[in-house]
């Protein structure tokens, strides 16, 4: 397409539009101009948590509850090609997110981040996942799925998966390669975990358990005061509909407890003396001889 001369490419025309037509059919849906009276809402997670299961519930929010739509793209604190931003940048991008926004992200806990995101009559979902389904995942993903991700040549370049997931586990530090290990990865999951206004959600449970998950992160919203006018069992009916893994474009398998298919005696013996008890502190076993 031709504008002012010069040759626009299709898709990002019409991103161009995208927001202003959602806006309108949230106008058109719920009769109303304002959409200030719903509480900020704010979904975070890992990558490779459930991130977009999360996004696919948030967006069926926007049809139980007066926002307009979900923003299109994530605040992260790493960008996709591994550059961490500044605190100050981050925080920025959390306070822009206008009003009745839905916005979501990778976002760590800092005290800024925290602070902000953290203020009574706000709501927050963080999702997270077993460290070992998560390390699989991200495994895959980079290796077949995302040719852009930092760790996609480097994974390729080795003989197997089994020492793909080796690397997971451990991380790496060396020629230009930089990745944390498992252990490193979950330190600021357990730092959301300890903070009392963010409603911390298994990707188990939301696959699992998801109609009294579900119905928690409706009471969530409602706990500000807030009273969501759609009657509660339509909007479960909702929020579940809304929720299908197979259309997310990182989508593989959506399977929990995958980890046992993948892992050896040897991995598993090497996730414990990296990441020690890790898997017990967060819920998954009972102890660590699993």
């Amino acid at each position: 397409m031709w504008l002012g001369g010069k040759l626009m490419a299709v898709i990002p025309f019409q991103r161009l539009f995208r927001k202003p037509a959602k806006s309108i059919q949230a106008v058109l849906r719920w009769k109303r101009l304002s959409f200030n009276d719903a509480p900020p809402v704010f979904g975070n997670s890992k990558p490779k948590s459930g991130s977009h299961l999360l996004l696919q519930v948030l967006a069926g929010m926007c049809q139980v509850a007066p926002y307009k739509y979900v923003e299109s793209k994530p605040v992260r604190t790493i960008t996709k090609d591994g550059r961490r931003k500044t605190k100050d940048k981050v925080l920025s991008e959390l306070k822009r997110i206008p009003p009745g926004i839905i916005g979501w992200g990778y976002v760590e806990a800092s005290p800024e981040n925290i602070a902000f995101l953290c203020q009574p009559g706000r709501v927050n979902y963080f999702i997270y996942r077993d460290p070992r389904d998560l390390l699989i995942s991200q495994v895959f993903f980079a290796t077949d799925m995302q040719e852009e991700h930092g760790m996609h040549e480097y994974y390729n370049s080795l003989p197997d998966f089994g020492e793909r997931l080796k690397v997971a586990i451990t991380g790496i530090d060396r020629d230009g390669l930089y990745m944390v290990s498992v252990k490193q990865r979950y330190e600021s999951v357990f730092q959301w975990l300890e903070q009392k206004n963010v409603m911390c959600i298994r990707f188990e449970d939301l696959t699992k358990n998801r109609a009294a998950t579900l119905n928690a992160m409706l009471d969530e919203v409602e706990k500000t005061g807030y009273k969501i006018p759609t009657p509660r069992e339509n909007a479960l009916a909702i929020l579940a509909q809304a929720i299908q893994p197979r259309k997310s474009h990182t989508f593989r398998s959506g399977k929990t407890g995958g980890w046992n298919e993948h892992f050896t005696e040897e991995h598993k013996k090497l996730f414990k003396d990296v990441a020690g008890d890790l898997v017990v502190r967060l819920g998954y076993e009972k102890g660590n001889d699993w």
